[in-house]
């Protein structure tokens, strides 16, 4: 039984509770947004993360780190610092998008290392593989794509990406129309050039029935992928990327038919005021599955600070219903992230990630708002260190005492207007 199954059938499984720690709603409703469908929990019971979490409907806004090896750089020594810094700051998963040689060993690593649901693109592996038999990547075989992963499911992944959406009628779309950047996704970029060079269709649409077969016997969730996200924000909500996600929406029911959890993965670059339609747009089409966005970033143009871009883009996302916040890093664009690059773009999307529940009307994070308002006005500086989203913060600070912060020492407003107001006598 997977853990719909159970859901449905009443069967009160020990991750609900788990799962909802530190979420306003109890167990038994999280079971309830599971059976739906409107929330899901990576979890594969043959690894059993130690820190799972739910992603849907209700529940606060999660972050994902991407981590991963290149051809050029590639250490396990780095990926596992790169974990430790995306963990340590506040991400509630990461996806090892390793293309190196040694991407399996990378993968074995971060999964025995990591406390929170790791994820993956098992197409990936499928083209490190060719690649090092001297295969260009056109040449992998639909078996190897399925393989690649039932591997991962085997090997513990807790979820994975697949590009489900993007057909032959998404890619004639794109043709026709044409684009800015064209196709920006890596997985989306392999499957579009395989089906243009086999003139077949996606094999991962045409068998989905086989995809969902390996899904519910490793219980991954899926994480349908838009292959077909815009590149710039000129591509943004274009007739390829709607013809995609109408396919994702048609394969969101026949996941929730097989007891398979999954979630539905949104565009990258996006105009600000483009966000909120998109985001409607998918929860409508795809029967309200919990929408995992990549960014979305809101301009082209600030290359070294896109966690910036990013994190304004994620925080309307969420404020409009996007569950799960993809980060981007500085070195979005211009090169291979350190362990510092992603521990700075994890803030950054823990930040708009808690914007957006304020938006929602998340309890917890309204009370978080609360109580650091209320420690500013009586000058508590520890209470404001433990109310912070980032309390380590405050050790890096100076000049605090019970006059005000160094800025404004004796003049500070509201010590001053505190007096005032206290004295006042009303007329």
């Amino acid at each position: 039984m997977t853990l719909i199954d159970r859901a449905r059938e009443g069967v009160m499984d020990p991750i609900f509770q788990r799962a909802c720690a530190g979420e306003d709603v109890g167990p038994e409703e999280l079971a309830r947004l599971v059976a739906e469908g409107l929330a899901v929990i990576p979890y594969n019971p043959s690894r059993g993360c130690a820190r799972p979490v739910g992603i849907g409907q209700g529940l606060r806004t999660k972050v994902n780190a991407n981590i991963g090896t290149s051809k050029d750089q590639s250490s396990v020594q780095m990926e596992l610092r790169k974990l430790k810094a995306a963990v340590g700051n506040g991400a509630h998963a990461v996806m090892d998008l390793s293309t190196g040689d040694d991407a399996g060993e990378v993968l074995q690593a971060v999964l025995s290392h990591s406390p929170v649901p790791v994820g993956t693109v098992p197409i990936y592996h499928g083209a490190v593989m060719c690649r090092l038999s001297g295969r260009p990547v056109v040449d992998m075989t639909e078996d190897e794509m399925f393989q690649a992963v039932e591997l991962h499911g085997r090997m513990g992944v807790d979820f994975v990406t697949v590009h489900t959406g993007l057909t032959r009628q998404a890619l004639s779309h794109l043709v026709d129309q044409g684009r800015l950047t064209d196709i920006v996704s890596r997985g989306g970029s392999i499957m579009a050039a395989w089906m243009i060079h086999h003139d077949r269709e996606n094999p991962f649409a045409r068998d989905f029935g086989r995809l969902l077969e390996i899904a519910r016997r490793y219980q991954m969730t899926l994480s349908l992928g838009d292959g077909m996200r815009p590149g710039s924000g000129h591509d943004a909500t274009d007739r390829a990327q709607v013809a995609e996600l109408l396919e994702l929406g048609r394969q969101v029911g026949a996941c929730r038919e097989a007891g398979v959890q999954v979630m539905v993965e949104g565009p990258g670059h996006v105009p600000l005021g483009q966000i909120g339609a998109n985001v409607q747009l998918q929860k409508r089409l795809c029967q309200g599955a919990p929408f995992y966005v990549l960014g979305p970033l809101v301009t082209d143009s600030a290359a070294g600070y896109d966690h910036l871009v990013g994190a304004i883009g994620g925080a309307v996302a969420a404020s409009f219903g996007a569950d799960f916040l993809c980060y981007v890093t500085p070195k979005e664009h211009l090169g291979f992230p350190d362990e510092e690059d992603v521990a700075e773009g994890v803030r950054a999307s823990v930040v708009a990630a808690h914007v957006g529940d304020l938006e929602k009307g998340i309890r917890s994070a309204v009370r978080r708002d609360m109580e650091v308002s209320r420690a500013r006005r009586a000058m508590d500086w520890d209470a404001q260190r433990e109310a912070a989203l980032f309390p380590w913060k405050f050790d890096r600070v100076t000049g605090m005492s019970s006059q005000g912060c160094a800025m404004c020492g004796p003049l500070c407003a509201m010590r001053i207007a505190q007096e005032a107001l206290g004295s006042w006598k009303k007329v």
